[in-house]
């Protein structure tokens, strides 16, 4: 079954649960859709997980939309959200209009993706003016690593707490269809999900938002640069692939791949005919 922007708002109101992971090319983003997810998000943690960038900042709109692009030729039933990388939104309301645009246009995902909170709800409200619906992001927003002095968890002061639900209330009242909350305490995030009416998305905020996502390289044990705390591993395919491989070396230098089931044939006639 396609999922819309109406499925997420109809799973809050029935109290469902939600799920994403990232994708970033076409045949992972065919396995995780098959499998049955709402939604993919082509995320600009692919600077990470796939270009070997120390964080986000470096990832270009030609990147996402490299990426996003893969991506939509795999998948058929979930929400393809794009992240917007950082300094494409930040900088003005046109830039960020045209450059979601290009995502949806270019790159076909279906929403975009923005960080921050009442810095980018104009941005928000113009983009979604266009039809383009929006996805916001609060909490350890990776693109402001800087700001934050590292991956560090947000909101646990009263201040910068009381600011994240003001915040989430602003980017509801300027149109986007949910909110990623990453890194922030648990109890926090059952007051924002309960505060507003749009869905929250977790990551690292606990078992109260309305659904979850993860960067599927985290969840199948296939980063080993470092594991968050609140990543569950559900698979080690990092021993699986390289135990393959090594496999792979070892019957290629003791010629026992390819065996004889694994070549093609040549008549014995026709064979003759060479000498």
């Amino acid at each position: 079954m396609k999922n819309t922007i109406v499925t997420f708002k109809e799973w809050k109101n029935s109290g469902k649960k939600l799920t994403m992971l990232t994708a970033y090319d076409y045949s992972m983003a065919k396995l995780i859709d098959e499998a049955g997810v709402n939604a993919i998000l082509v995320g600009d943690s692919l600077g990470m997980v796939c270009l070997g960038y120390e964080d986000t900042l470096s990832v270009t709109m030609e990147d996402m939309i490299h990426h996003t692009k893969a991506v939509s030729r795999g998948v058929k039933n979930a929400l393809i959200v794009a992240d917007m990388p950082f300094m494409s939104y930040q900088t003005s309301v046109y830039d960020a209009v045209f450059n979601a645009g290009r995502l949806i246009k270019e790159g076909r995902a279906h929403a975009v993706k923005l960080e921050g909170g009442a810095q980018v709800a104009e941005q928000i409200r113009a983009i979604v003016n266009c039809s383009i619906p929006v996805m916001g992001h609060l909490g350890l927003t990776p693109q402001s690593i800087n700001t934050f002095g590292g991956f560090k968890v947000q909101g646990r002061d009263a201040d910068a707490a009381k600011k994240l639900i003001e915040d989430a209330k602003i980017i509801e009242a300027a149109g986007a269809f949910a909110i990623v909350l990453e890194c922030i305490p648990a109890k926090l995030s059952e007051i924002i999900t309960s505060e507003i009416s749009i869905p929250t998305i977790g990551i690292g905020a606990g078992k109260y938002c309305d659904g979850q996502i993860l960067v599927y390289q985290d969840m199948l044990g296939m980063f080993s640069d470092f594991k968050p705390k609140f990543v569950k591993q559900y698979a080690d395919t990092d021993s699986i692939i390289k135990n393959a491989i090594k496999n792979y070396i070892s019957e290629v230098q003791k010629s026992i791949f390819p065996s004889e089931e694994y070549e093609f044939k040549i008549d014995e006639t026709t064979l003759n005919k060479l000498y």
